[in-house]
C-alpha cells in the first residue's frame, strides 16, 4: 500500500464511513457526521458486522443472538423490523453499507473503516509512532463495551473479542520484532509500553508460573549493635528485592509477604510453600562497631541445600559506599547459579549520606508497618529528618508521601485532605528528582481520586504499571482502581497476579473477595474472605459474601467478629472516643443485623443510625457510613457522602457498588446514579477505560 492509500484509510478521504469499536460503539458517516442509532439492537447488529467485516452472519443465528427467549417466528420478525429501522437511518446518512439476502447479512467490502482496522494499517506499514499514539488513546477499553443481550450474545462477542485481540497481538509482536531488528529501541519501548496496558495480564501470570524461576528474599538476620534494630539488614534486603525484580526470568515474592517470616521458626520448605517459590535467598549482616560482614546464600526449597553463596567483609563506610556493587554482585551471581540469561538492572536513586540512609530505613520500615500507636507519626518524623540531611533523596520523598497517605487511611485523623495534598506535593518532588518512580505515581493517583479526577488516577496507575509490571503493589493498585470503576473482569487478572507474587498479604484478599463477589462467584468470594480473616484482617467482606450466599445467620455472626480488631486494624471514626466494651458489643450487633440479617426493621434501624452519624461525626464521609450505606442499598446516603467528598480512606468503598445482589444493587440501579457518577468523574473514566460490566442506567430503545 502506498502512502496516499494509507492516508486515505486514516483520514477518511477514501469515502468510507467510520466506526469506533474500542469502548462504546460509535458510527460516523463519510461526511464526518455522527450517525445516531437509537434502536440498541440495530446498533448492536451494525457493531457486530463492523467487528467481523469479512464474516457474513446467518439471519436465523442473528435473531437468536439478539432476541433470546422469543419464539423463532417472533425473533425473525423482530430482525426484519430491526433491519428496516437500521436501513432508514443509514440511508438518511447516505451510507450504503449493508448486503442483505434472505439467509445472510454482511457489510459491503471497504465501506467502513474502524479504529481497529486503522491500527492494523499503521502496524502493517511500519508507522509505529502512530500505532503507539492510537494504543495509548485506546487504553484498556474493551471491544464493543456495554453490549449485552444474554448468554448466547455474550459468547459470540467473547469469541470475536478474543480473535481480534489475538490478531492484534500478532501484529504488535511483528512490529516489535521489526523495530528490534532495526535497533530502534526508543520506538520499541514506546510501543511495548503502550501495548502493556491492554496485553492480558493472565498471560503474564501463565508465563510466571511456567517460565520464570520463583524466589523469595527473606529478611536477613541482623547481628548488630543494640541500637541498630536490624534496619541496615532490612535495607540490604529491600535493595535486593528491587534489583532481582528487574531480572526478566525471575519472579520475586513481594516484600510484605517475605517479611511475614522475619524471625520465623518455620522450615525453608514450609516458607517456600507459603510463598509459592522454588528458591529462598537467606542472609545475615554481622556488625561489630564499624566493621560489617554480609553473608548471602541461595537455598533450594525442595532439598533445603545451599546451592550458591556470597560474602562481603569491610568497614561500614565501605559497605555503605559499595552497597550498589554488592547488590549487583549478588544479582549477577544468583542469575549465574540459576542459569538465567544476561540482563541489565537499574539501581534505585538513593543517597550517598549514611545518616540520611539510616533515618530513611527506619522511617520506611514504620511506614510499611503502618498500624500501631504512634507508628506513622514517628515514621514521618524520621523521614523528615532524613530529608533535612539530604533534600535530594528522591526515594525518601516517595516514602514520606506514602507515610502521609497511610496516615489518612490507617489513622482516625481529622486533616485527611490536607495531608493528602501534602503527600501529592512530596510525590511530585520525588518525580522531579527521579522520574521513573512507580510508587510516587500511585500516591498521585490517590490524590487524583480525592479531586474527582478518576480518569487521571487510572492514567497514573497504568503509567506505574508500565514502569514496574512485576511490582505486586502496583498490580494491586491497577486492579483495585479498575474494580472501583466497575471493571471487575479486567481487574481480576491484576489482583490474581499481585496475590501470586505476594500471597501472605491479607489486604489483597479483601480486593479479591470483592472481585469474585461482583463476578457472581460467591464460593470463591467466601474463600478469599476467609483467607483474609485467617491472616488477621477484618471479616467485613467475608460477611458480605456469606450474606449474598443466603447464609444470613453466619453473615451476622462473622460481621460481629470485626469488633475484636477495633483499634488494631480498623479504628473508630476521626474525633470520636473509643466505645466501652458493652457499647461496642451493642453497636456491632446492631450493625451486623442491620446489614445482613435480612430483616427490614433491622435495616431501617441501622439506616437511622447512619443518618445520625452523618450529622454528628467530625468526618461526615467516614467509611463507617459509606460502606454500610452501599451494602444496604441506601443510595441517597451514598450520593451525599461519596458524592460530596472522596477521601483516601473511603474511596475503596466503591468496590462494593458492583455486587449484583439485593439490596446492594439498589445504589447502582437508582435513577440518580448516573448524575452521581458524572459528578465524581466516574463517567469520564468509563469513557476512556471502558464501561462497567453491569448496566448503570443508560436508557436505550429496544
Amino acid at each position: 500500500m502506498d502512502s496516499a492509500e494509507q492516508q486515505d484509510k486514516l483520514t477518511g478521504s477514501g469515502g468510507s464511513a467510520q466506526a469506533v469499536l474500542f469502548g462504546r460503539f460509535q458510527f460516523t458517516a463519510q461526511d464526518g457526521s455522527e450517525v445516531s442509532i437509537s434502536n440498541r439492537r440495530a446498533r448492536a447488529l451494525l457493531a457486530m458486522l463492523c467487528l467481523a467485516p469479512d464474516e457474513p452472519i446467518d439471519r436465523d443465528h442473528l435473531s437468536k443472538l439478539l432476541w433470546p427467549g422469543r419464539f423463532e417466528a417472533q425473533a425473525r420478525a423482530s430482525l426484519r423490523q430491526c433491519l428496516l429501522d437500521l436501513g432508514k437511518v443509514l440511508t438518511s446518512a447516505d451510507c450504503n453499507l449493508l448486503d442483505v439476502s434472505r439467509s445472510r447479512i454482511s457489510l459491503k467490502p471497504e465501506t467502513v473503516r474502524t479504529d481497529l482496522s486503522e491500527l492494523h494499517v499503521c502496524l502493517a506499514d511500519g508507522d509505529c509512532r502512530e500505532a503507539t499514539d492510537r494504543l495509548n488513546s485506546i487504553g484498556a477499553k474493551s471491544l464493543l463495551d456495554q453490549m449485552n443481550f444474554g448468554e448466547a450474545f455474550e459468547g459470540w462477542l467473547a469469541g470475536h473479542r478474543y480473535q481480534a485481540e489475538q490478531r492484534l497481538q500478532t501484529a504488535i509482536a511483528t512490529a516489535l520484532s521489526e523495530l528490534e531488528k532495526r535497533d530502534n529501541l526508543t520506538e520499541h519501548a514506546s510501543l511495548l509500553n503502550a501495548w502493556s496496558v491492554r496485553s492480558p495480564v493472565s498471560q503474564t501470570i501463565s508465563d510466571r508460573k511456567h517460565g520464570k524461576a520463583r524466589i523469595a528474599v527473606l529478611p536477613f538476620i541482623s547481628i548488630a549493635n543494640p541500637d541498630d534494630h536490624g534496619f541496615f539488614a532490612d535495607g540490604v534486603v529491600d535493595e535486593l528485592i528491587t534489583s532481582l525484580g528487574q531480572v526478566p526470568q525471575l519472579l520475586v515474592a513481594g516484600r510484605t509477604s517475605s517479611f511475614q517470616f522475619k524471625d520465623s521458626d518455620k522450615t525453608p520448605s514450609e516458607i517456600a510453600d507459603a510463598l509459592n517459590v522454588s528458591h529462598l535467598l537467606e542472609g545475615s549482616v554481622h556488625r561489630q562497631e564499624e566493621q560489617v560482614r554480609v553473608a548471602v546464600s541461595l537455598v533450594d526449597a525442595d532439598s533445603g541445600f545451599e546451592s550458591w553463596a556470597y560474602s562481603y567483609d569491610g568497614s561500614l563506610d565501605d559497605m555503605f559506599a559499595a552497597r550498589a556493587e554488592v547488590v549487583e554482585a549478588v544479582t549477577n551471581g544468583l542469575s549465574d547459579a540459576l542459569k538465567l540469561r544476561e540482563h541489565e538492572t537499574k539501581p534505585r536513586k538513593l543517597t550517598s549520606n549514611r545518616e540520611a540512609y539510616g533515618l530513611y530505613l527506619q522511617g520506611r520500615a514504620l511506614t510499611i508497618r503502618a498500624i500501631g500507636e504512634g507508628v506513622l507519626p514517628t515514621a514521618i518524623e524520621l523521614l523528615e529528618k532524613a530529608l533535612a540531611v539530604d533534600p535530594e533523596f528522591a526515594e525518601c520523598w516517595t516514602a514520606l508521601a506514602e507515610a502521609e497517605i497511610n496516615m489518612t487511611v490507617y489513622t482516625p485523623c481529622l486533616d485527611r485532605l490536607e495531608r493528602c495534598e501534602k503527600a501529592a506535593g512530596y510525590a511530585k518532588k520525588a518525580l522531579s528528582l527521579s522520574p521513573q518512580q512507580a510508587h510516587a505515581r500511585i500516591v498521585l493517583a490517590f490524590y487524583a481520586w480525592t479531586q474527582n479526577n478518576i480518569v487521571g488516577a487510572l492514567d497514573l496507575a497504568f503509567e506505574a504499571y508500565r514502569l514496574e509490571p512485576n511490582n505486586p503493589d502496583v498490580l494491586n493498585r491497577v486492579g483495585s482502581f479498575l474494580l472501583y470503576c466497575g471493571r471487575s473482569r479486567d481487574a481480576l487478572p491484576y489482583i490474581e497476579a499481585s496475590i501470586d507474587q505476594d500471597p501472605v498479604n491479607g489486604r489483597n484478599y479483601a480486593i479479591l473477595s470483592g472481585v469474585y463477589l461482583n463476578l457472581g462467584n460467591v464460593d470463591a468470594a467466601i474463600e478469599a474472605g476467609q483467607r483474609m480473616v485467617d491472616l488477621g484482617f477484618p471479616s467485613l467482606w467475608l460477611a458480605a459474601a456469606l450474606a449474598v450466599s443466603g447464609d444470613n445467620d453466619a453473615a451476622v455472626e462473622t460481621y460481629q467478629l470485626t469488633k475484636k480488631l477495633m483499634n488494631t486494624v480498623i479504628f473508630p471514626p476521626a474525633g470520636s472516643a473509643p466505645l466501652d466494651p458493652d457499647a461496642m458489643d451493642a453497636y456491632w450487633l446492631m450493625a451486623a443485623k442491620g446489614l445482613w440479617s435480612g430483616e427490614e426493621q433491622d435495616r431501617k434501624n441501622y439506616c437511622m443510625v447512619l443518618e445520625m452519624l452523618h450529622t454528628t461525626l467530625h468526618d461526615p464521609y467516614d467509611t463507617t457510613i459509606t460502606i454500610p450505606a452501599i451494602w444496604m442499598g441506601q443510595a441517597q446516603m451514598v450520593f451525599k457522602t461519596l458524592g460530596q467528598q472522596i477521601t483516601t480512606a473511603n474511596f475503596f468503598s466503591f468496590m462494593s457498588l458492583w455486587t449484583d445482589a439485593e439490596p446492594i444493587n439498589q445504589v447502582r440501579l437508582h435513577p440518580d446514579f448516573m448524575d452521581f457518577a458524572e459528578r465524581i468523574g466516574m463517567v469520564a473514566a468509563w469513557e476512556k477505560y471502558g464501561w462497567p460490566d453491569l448496566p448503570v442506567g443508560r436508557s436505550d430503545v429496544n
